[in-house]
């Protein structure tokens, strides 16, 4: 990050108080107290649900330079005192200065929507990624800075934390970067003063009524990342299926580029072929016509496809190029991830963990299905226990067996829960429980006969399982792989 900055060269030209010596260094800048290190700046802001000024004194102890807060107090000894009415409300911009501008120096790509933004994400980062430029990353599962990855608490972060990361993906070579920007952190201001070069919409349905009260105030926090990219020479990528993207586009006057399947668009895609190794399709752009496939399935998948594909070519890639890297797009962890294997078996791990997630994957699977399928899940336990036998029903309704295993239990007895969730299993003869997962997984494996599929459901990308208030390592991935090493 450089040598720092002074106090007085962070703040200048802001209308803000300085008390205290103005030319301390700032090596780093942090919302949070329990963060601070020696030499960072504190932004003591309040929120509806907390108030950052009680940590003060913490964040002194802890060897801050500055603390950025509303009120002076006389008796703090130590840190420069940056007085502001309302520190939340420059904090972005003390951010940006600090990180040196790190969004203007990449071509910054912003994706909302509902569903679909953290595989569009992931296309998009492969796509974009070259030897000596890898393409960064911000989003659900992770951030990706060059080489190194770093697991996410929430899908889009703070402010603060957004600016760091940008900044070492510009300092590691990065000239483009990617980021899933969800309508929580547009409402909540955590991508101001970004400097966004495209956005796109991947599509809108119900959800997150319980902060946002309607759909339409819902609709209204997404379409704030088309108010940031209000320019011409700004790219806007919209689902031409979705009648919702032209909403939140507006009257931006960013220039407008449609993908679709079912309305005309300028990347269309047609004639799709569908199997467990991926689907195919023809892209129909300016008169055009080139064949795509992708290891992904499902036609939402292709509709992510198109947008990572308008995406890129408007950034630059000719189609041979973005065919030619398609075709090598190693999936998003834990997401219908294909877990490679000799046994001629189809063995996928997935997310799902809710009734209506089980549904949709296994839904999926059933359209492409060779012969038969055999899904291995379990429930949360200290988790809404109503709604362990919906996701067994849901599972049966698809699957030809069904292991019932553990699946973070946490306090509760993995067998109580299995039973439980037993109750929703009409024919029993479909029905097995092996509360041990690895046990579970080995034995899933073992029934499976090739071409069968087999679903391993519930933790993804999740490295550890919740036991009796331990984390204990456990990745299912890393077990798959383990279990079909061995000779069947």
């Amino acid at each position: 990050m450089g040598n720092g900055i002074t106090v007085k060269k962070l703040f200048q030209g802001l209308d803000v108080e300085i008390k205290g010596c103005k030319d301390l260094e700032v090596t780093g800048v942090c919302s949070h107290s329990k963060f601070v290190a020696p030499g960072n700046l504190f932004i003591a802001k309040k929120g509806t649900n907390f108030d950052a000024t009680e940590f003060i004194p913490d964040a002194a102890s802890a060897g801050a330079t500055a603390i950025l807060t509303d009120l002076y107090n006389p008796f703090l000894e130590g840190p420069a005192q940056v007085i502001h009415p309302h520190p939340d409300r420059i904090e972005a911009e003390i951010a940006d200065r600090f990180f040196r501008y790190p969004s203007q120096e990449l071509f910054l790509i912003g994706i909302t929507g509902t569903n679909g933004k953290t595989t569009t994400s992931y296309l998009i980062h492969h796509l974009l990624t070259r030897k000596e430029s890898p393409c960064g990353l911000m989003g659900t599962i992770e951030t990706m800075i060059g080489q190194h990855r770093i697991p996410s608490e929430l899908t889009t972060a703070d402010i603060v934390t957004n600016q760091k990361f940008l900044r070492e993906m510009r300092d590691q070579g990065a000239e483009n970067g990617v980021m899933e920007v969800t309508s929580h952190a547009l409402e909540q201001g955590r991508v101001a003063g970004l400097d966004f070069d495209m956005a796109i919409f991947t599509n809108f349905s119900q959800d997150h009524l319980d902060y946002h009260g309607t759909m339409e105030n819902y609709l209204a926090a997404k379409a704030k990342l088309f108010k940031i990219i209000d320019a011409p020479e700004k790219i806007a990528v919209l689902n031409a299926d979705d009648a919702a993207s032209l909403q939140a586009f507006g009257a931006s006057r960013a220039k407008a580029v449609t993908f679709g399947i079912e309305s005309p668009a300028d990347y269309q895609a047609k004639g799709m072929h569908r199997d467990l190794e991926g689907t195919s399709f023809i892209l129909a752009h300016q008169g055009k016509e080139r064949r795509f496939k992708i290891p992904l399935i499902g036609d939402f998948n292709v509709l992510n496809a198109l947008a990572a594909i308008a995406a890129c070519h408007q950034r630059g890639l000719t189609f041979e190029q973005i065919q030619r890297r398609l075709a090598t797009f190693p999936g998003i962890p834990g997401r219908l991830e294909r877990i490679q294997n000799d046994r001629g078996i189809h063995l996928f791990v997935d997310f799902a963990h809710t009734p209506e997630a089980l549904e949709k994957v296994l839904s999926l699977l059933t359209q492409v299905k060779e012969k038969k399928i055999l899904t291995i899940f379990g429930c949360g336990g200290d988790r809404d226990p109503s709604k362990r036998p919906k996701m067994a029903a849901a599972v049966e309704k698809f699957s030809d067996h069904v292991i019932l295993t553990s699946d973070n239990p946490r306090s509760e007895d993995p067998m109580e829960i299995c039973l439980e969730a037993a109750k929703g299993i009409r024919e029993t003869r479909k029905l097995l429980i092996e509360v041990d997962r690895k046990a579970a997984i080995a034995k899933g494996i073992e029934l499976a006969k090739p071409g069968d599929v087999v679903l391993l459901a519930g933790r993804g990308h999740e490295p550890f399982q919740k036991i009796g208030g331990r984390l204990i390592p456990f990745d299912d991935r890393e077990v798959a792989r383990e279990i079909c090493s061995h000779s069947p």
